[in-house]
C-alpha cells in the first residue's frame, strides 16, 4: 500500500490523461425499452448487437442454426469478452427440426488430473482462489465448436471466424455492462497491473491509470490472431482437399494437441498451476439426452447436472397446480411463493447435484412430479430464513449434503456474488434451434500473446469431499450457466436462457412464469420486475449466502416490501432494469411466425427476417 501511495502520488503530478482514447459513435441498447422482434424466416437473439448481427449474416447467406451460433459466440467473445470468454465454457442445446428432437452437449471442461482436495489444501487453500491459474479449467468451448459444426453444422470455422477477426481488430465502443464490468478504481487498476500484467494489457491497453469509458473503442489485436491462427490451420487443410470434418478436426488438435496448448502449458508451468499437456490432450465432451420436466402442458429442457439447469424445471413443477393468477402478479404471496420453490430446488442442488460421470444424482426422483408435490408440501406462510433442508429421496437411506452455515464474519463485512455470462438463441428457416450459455472471464491469468481467457470456473467446485460438487481429478463442476428450451406436444417453442449465476435460475423461472401464467407476450415477459434470492449459497469461492435477503428491483420493491418483510424476509432495493437481475434472451414461435424478446438490463439485442 506504501507503494501504491507513492506511485499515486508520483504519476499524480504528471500529465497522464484519464479520458477515452477514440470515442466511437454508439446507441447503446443497454436500459432501453424494445417491442418483441416479430419476423417470418429467422431470428436471433444475443448478448451484444454485434454477435446479433453476425448470426444475422450468416443466416442471410444460407447457414443454419448451428452455423449462426458458432459465429455469434465467437463475436460475443471479443465484444463480451469479460464475461463470456474464448476459450471458456458453452453448455448448449441443440434442436434438430428434421429429426425432431433436442440434444445436450456437455460444454464444461474437466478439472486438471493433478487437482486434488489435498492440492489446494497442502497450498492453504479452504476454498479454490480466484485470481490464480489453479482456478482455471480445462477449455471447453473450442470442441463444443468442432463437435456443433461436424454434427450440424454446414459452414467451415475460417468462414464463421471471419467477423470476430474483424471486430476484434477493428474494434467495437465499449457498451454499459462491459464498462460496468472493468470499472476498476485507480488502486484497483493498478493492483490489476501488478497482479496480472497481461490481463491488464489487454483490458487497459498497458494504462492503468486510465479509467475504461462507455463508448470507447475496443480492440482484441491478439485475440483476433489467436483466431486467425485457428482459420488459417482450417483452410491449409481444404487446400489439400481434405474433407471438411476432418479439417475441422485439424483445427481442434491445433488448440488442445499443438502450439495453443503448448502456449497453455507454458503458462501453467509459469505459474506453478496444475493443468498439463495430458489434460488438454485428453479433453473431449459428449452429447446427452436434454433433462425433462413438465409445466402447464410444456416440456422445459436444460442440460445434465454438470449445471444448475435441472433447478429451472424442479422449481416449476413445485409451482405446477397451485394457483399463482388468483395470488397477483408480482404479489407479496406470489414472490413469496416463488421464492419457496426456489429455495426448496436449491437445497436438492446441494444436497444431490453434481457432475453424473461422479455422482450418483437422482435425476428421475428429482424430476418426479409427486416428489415435487412432497417438496410442495414443506412450503409455509413465512420465510424459511435459512436454506431448508433437502428432499427425502425415495430409495436412498439418508438424505444429500447441506451447506455449512454461511461465515458470519463475511456477512458483517458484507458479501459480493459472482455474476458473469452472455447467452445466445436463434431458429434458422428448417426450424432448427440453438441455446447457448458461454462464460468465463478474466480473474485469473490470461495466456500471454494468446487472448485467451481460462477463467475461474474451478471455484465451482467445493473442497469439501461430500459434497455433490466436490473437487476431483477428471470433473466438472456444478457449472451456474445452463440452457433452456421449451417444447409443446413434442415439437420445439422456444430457445432462451440468461447471465447471472445464481440468478440464471431465478431469472428464466420469472419469466417463464409471466409468459405462460400470466399470459405477457415475451417482451413483457422480459421487461417485468424482478426479485432475487439470496438465501442458498453463491456457487462461486467463497460460496457466500445472505438467509432470507431479497433483492428487488425498484418498483417492485416500492410496492411489495413492506408486506414481504411483514413476512420474515429482508428486503433490498435496486434500480429498475439493472444487470444484476440478468438479461433473458429468447426466441420463440407463435402461430403468425417466429418472435424474439431482448432484455433492456444489458445490450441483448435480436435481429431476424
Amino acid at each position: 500500500m506504501l507503494v501504491a501511495a507513492g506511485l499515486f502520488v508520483l504519476f499524480g503530478a504528471l500529465p497522464l490523461p484519464p479520458g477515452p482514447r477514440d470515442p466511437m459513435p454508439f446507441e447503446d441498447p443497454s436500459g432501453r425499452p424494445r417491442g418483441a422482434l416479430r419476423v417470418q424466416q429467422f431470428v436471433s437473439v444475443a448478448g451484444t448487437p454485434w454477435a446479433a448481427n453476425a448470426m444475422q449474416h450468416v443466416l442471410e447467406e444460407g447457414g443454419n442454426a448451428v452455423d449462426a451460433a458458432v459465429a455469434g459466440l465467437l463475436v460475443l467473445n471479443v465484444t463480451f469478452g469479460d464475461a463470456a470468454s474464448f476459450p471458456g465454457i458453452a453448455p448448449v442445446l441443440v434442436w434438430d427440426a428434421t429429426a425432431g428432437e433436442a440434444r445436450s452437449y456437455v460444454g464444461a471442461g474437466k478439472a486438471p488430473a493433478r487437482a486434488t482436495i489435498e492440492a489446494f489444501r497442502a497450498r492453504g487453500h479452504a476454498v479454490v482462489p480466484r485470481y490464480d491459474v489453479i482456478a482455471q479449467l480445462v477449455p471447453a468451448s473450442p470442441d463444443v465448436i468442432i463437435e456443433l459444426l461436424s454434427r450440424h453444422g454446414t459452414r467451415g470455422f475460417a468462414e464463421l471466424a471471419a467477423p470476430a477477426i474483424a471486430v476484434a481488430e477493428e474494434g467495437f465502443p465499449i457498451h454499459r455492462t462491459m464498462a460496468h464490468n472493468l470499472d476498476l478504481n485507480l488502486f484497483e487498476r493498478l493492483g490489476f497491473a501488478f497482479l496480472m500484467p497481461y490481463n491488464a494489457q489487454v483490458y487497459t491497453k498497458g494504462e492503468w491509470w486510465r479509467p475504461i469509458h462507455r463508448g470507447d473503442r475496443f480492440t482484441r489485436p491478439d485475440l483476433a490472431k489467436t483466431l486467425g491462427q485457428l482459420a488459417a490451420v482450417e483452410e491449409a487443410c481444404r487446400r489439400r482437399a481434405s474433407s471438411r470434418v476432418d479439417c475441422l478436426a485439424a483445427v481442434r488438435d491445433y488448440f488442445y494437441r499443438g502450439p495453443i496448448a503448448e502456449a497453455i502449458v507454458a503458462l501453467q508451468e509459469s505459474e506453478d498451476g496444475l493443468m498439463d499437456a495430458a489434460d488438454l490432450s485428453g479433453y473431449r465432451g459428449r452429447w446427452e439426452t436434454p433433462l425433462a420436466g413438465r409445466f402447464r402442458g410444456h416440456e422445459v429442457l436444460t442440460n445434465g447436472t454438470w449445471t444448475q439447469g435441472i433447478v429451472v424445471p424442479m422449481a416449476l413443477q413445485i409451482l405446477d397446480p397451485m394457483r399463482l393468477v388468483d395470488l397477483g402478479h408480482n404479489s407479496a404471496a406470489y414472490v413469496h411463493a416463488v421464492v419457496q420453490a426456489l429455495e426448496l430446488s436449491m437445497a436438492d442442488r446441494e444436497a444431490y447435484v453434481g457432475d453424473p460421470d461422479f455422482v450418483d444424482v437422482p435425476t428421475a426422483a428429482l424430476l418426479d412430479p409427486a416428489y415435487a408435490a412432497s417438496r410442495r408440501a414443506q412450503m409455509s406462510t413465512r420465510a424459511f430464513g435459512a436454506l431448508p433442508p433437502p428432499g427425502a429421496i425415495p430409495g436412498r437411506l439418508t438424505q444429500g449434503w447441506s451447506p455449512p452455515p454461511p461465515d458470519a464474519a463475511r456477512l458483517a463485512a458484507g458479501v459480493s456474488f459472482g455474476r458473469d455470462t452472455s447467452y445466445l438463441a436463434v431458429i434458422d428457416r428448417e426450424g432448427n434451434s440453438v441455446s447457448l450459455t458461454p462464460s468465463d472471464f478474466p480473474q485469473s491469468p490470461m495466456v500471454p500473446g494468446t487472448g485467451l481467457t481460462l477463467g475461474i470456473r474451478m471455484t465451482q467446485f467445493r473442497l469439501d469431499p461430500e459434497s455433490p460438487t466436490a473437487l476431483a481429478p477428471g470433473k466438472r463442476p456444478r457449472v451456474t450457466p445452463h440452457a433452456l428450451m421449451l417444447l409443446r406436444a413434442g415439437r420445439h417453442v422456444m430457445s432462451f436462457g440468461t447471465p447471472g449465476a445464481e440468478m440464471q435460475t431465478q431469472a428464466n423461472v420469472q419469466v417463464l412464469l409471466n409468459h405462460l401464467v400470466f399470459g405477457m407476450g415475451i417482451q413483457r415477459a422480459i421487461d417485468a420486475p424482478r426479485f432475487r434470492c439470496l438465501t442458498w449459497p453463491d456457487s462461486f469461492s467463497p460460496h457466500d449466502s445472505e438467509p432470507g435477503v431479497l433483492e428487488l428491483e425498484a418498483s417492485l420493491y416500492d410496492s411489495i416490501a413492506d408486506d414481504l418483510e411483514g413476512l420474515g424476509y429482508e428486503a433490498r432495493r435496486w434500480p429498475d432494469w439493472d444487470n444484476h437481475f440478468s438479461a433473458v434472451g429468447a426466441v420463440l414461435r407463435e402461430p403468425g411466425g417466429l418472435v424474439a424478446g431482448s432484455d433492456p438490463r444489458e445490450a441483448t439485442t435480436a435481429v431476424g427476417r
